[in-house]
């Protein structure tokens, strides 16, 4: 069965939101060779905007660094599936947008032949892991207290405490910390 990762970067203080963290190439190449252990990307509406055209469009750019045309190139040759209720169309060639059954859809995938799995973002991540599905967390935490900003899990109720255990971590130059746990 594969597994379900959920990575994202986060301040010390918990705030997820971009903007108030800077990505580094050290983060770009940490999260490039995420990418190329999965071959299915999971999203929300809100993400999936963020990341598409954005990522796409590097490639097309050949001033960008190679850390940024790495992950560009990882994150374009995945398969992507957005759950989404308002999402039109996709832009991306590899994204299928799904309007509900989130919890099925991913199970669905789990029982699937392939690489494992990748949640980013807040809303639809919190709810995978309100529901139990998240194998893996991968947290990026920036030397950074941002004192405002989006949290993980606001407004969520988990049904019972995850007791996770750390598999692996990685201090970059930059004084972020890289921390992989997995579910007990």
């Amino acid at each position: 069965m594969r597994h379900l990762i959920f990575a994202i970067n986060i301040t010390l203080d918990g705030c997820v939101d971009h903007t108030k963290q800077a990505v580094d190439e050290e983060k770009l190449e940490y999260f490039t060779q995420l990418m190329r252990e999965v071959d299915v990307q999971i999203f929300g509406r809100k993400t999936y905007e963020l990341m598409v055209p954005y990522w796409p469009d590097v490639l097309k750019n050949p001033s960008e660094t190679k850390a940024d045309t790495d992950f560009a190139r990882a994150f374009d040759s995945t398969k992507k599936v957005v759950f989404s209720r308002s999402l039109e169309s996709a832009e991306d060639r590899n994204t299928r947008i799904v309007r509900g059954g989130l919890r099925d859809e991913i199970l669905k995938l789990k029982l699937e032949q392939g690489k494992n799995i990748l949640a980013g973002g807040v809303d639809v991540s919190s709810q995978l892991i309100e529901l139990g599905l998240v194998d893996e967390y991968r947290f990026v935490v920036g030397p950074v207290i941002a004192g405002e900003g989006r949290r993980l899990l606001e407004g969520v109720s988990l049904p019972e405490r995850l007791q996770l255990k750390l598999v692996e971590s990685k201090v970059f130059q930059s004084g972020s910390v890289a921390l992989r746990y997995l579910k007990q």
